[in-house]
């Protein structure tokens, strides 16, 4: 799923070339990625788009009194033409969840491949009616170490999960807080409560500015592939830490998989997996 740095590095690309442009129309290719009926999502039609901004990991394109609120799912994004497409949009056809024409000629496409279906797009008056956006705790970037403290002071549950839930701390997913656990040389299975916070917090920004650096000028086709090049752990199961040569390791549940260093973040120790520990026995 889009984080944080490639929801900035989108945003950045898309700010100079939607703002203040005017929408002709947006489609709805699949019917589950809407979440409002009302407004209509024609009501955007002849609207001036005046804001592009970040919400968490959601983009958020603003109108005069109304909010286009895009969450992205796992395998969700956004392509760009320059030239808008000039064949109908059709109904559950492809990854192409809805697109969005502009009055410069231009469009953007919400995409989500496969087959599961879990991206999310709400045309609302004000982006706090969408409930995930009005639970979100503070923004990654703007967390002090005394918030961090404060999240981490009374919580036994397990640094890794408590990164994750966006209620607590917005805009991280599973892989960039495989990275900032890395950098910080903590086991993700370390309870919260008995983690440094000023250790975190430093590594949470060393590794989220490292990653905007990378991506900002991008354009959207770019910017995942971009993002991969640059971890360290996060996907790379097998390979050679770079910092102490140990080979990176893997836990794996149902649905998603996390990828640490035993060298770096567990003194050596590989931690419980417990899918491969069912196949071994």
């Amino acid at each position: 799923m889009p984080e944080l740095p490639e929801v900035n590095a989108l945003i950045d690309f898309l700010r100079p070339r939607l703002i203040g442009d005017f929408v002709t129309r947006a489609d709805i290719a699949e019917l589950s990625l809407l979440k409002t009926v009302d407004p209509s999502i024609d009501a955007l039609a002849g609207l001036a788009i005046t804001e592009v901004a970040r919400r968490g990991r959601a983009l958020v394109i603003g109108f005069d009194g109304l909010s286009l609120v895009c969450r992205f799912a796992r395998m969700g994004w956004l392509n760009w033409h320059d030239t808008a497409p000039s064949g109908p949009t059709r109904m559950g056809k492809g990854p192409l969840g809805m697109r969005v024409t502009l009055a410069s000629g231009a469009a953007f496409d919400l995409i989500e491949p496969g087959s599961k279906k879990n991206a999310a797009v709400s045309l609302v008056r004000d982006p706090s009616e969408v409930p995930a956006l009005a639970s979100l705790g503070t923004d990654a970037l703007s967390l002090t170490i005394d918030e961090l403290a404060a999240a981490l002071s009374e919580s036994t549950s397990r640094i890794k999960t408590v990164l994750e839930d966006q209620r607590i701390i917005a805009g991280l997913g599973n892989a960039y807080t495989d990275e900032i656990l890395h950098a910080a040389k903590l086991s993700p299975f370390a309870t919260a409560k008995t983690v440094d916070p000023q250790a975190l917090h430093t590594a949470t920004h060393e590794v989220l500015d490292a990653a905007r650096s990378r991506l900002i000028g991008l354009p959207p086709g770019k910017i995942k592939t971009a993002k991969k090049r640059g971890f360290s752990v996060h996907g790379r199961t097998g390979e050679t830490c770079h910092v102490c040569g140990e080979t990176i390791a893997e836990v794996s549940f149902a649905d998603k998989s996390f990828q640490y260093c035993p060298g770096c973040q567990t003194g050596g120790r590989k931690l419980s997996d417990r899918r491969m520990d069912r196949l071994l026995k």
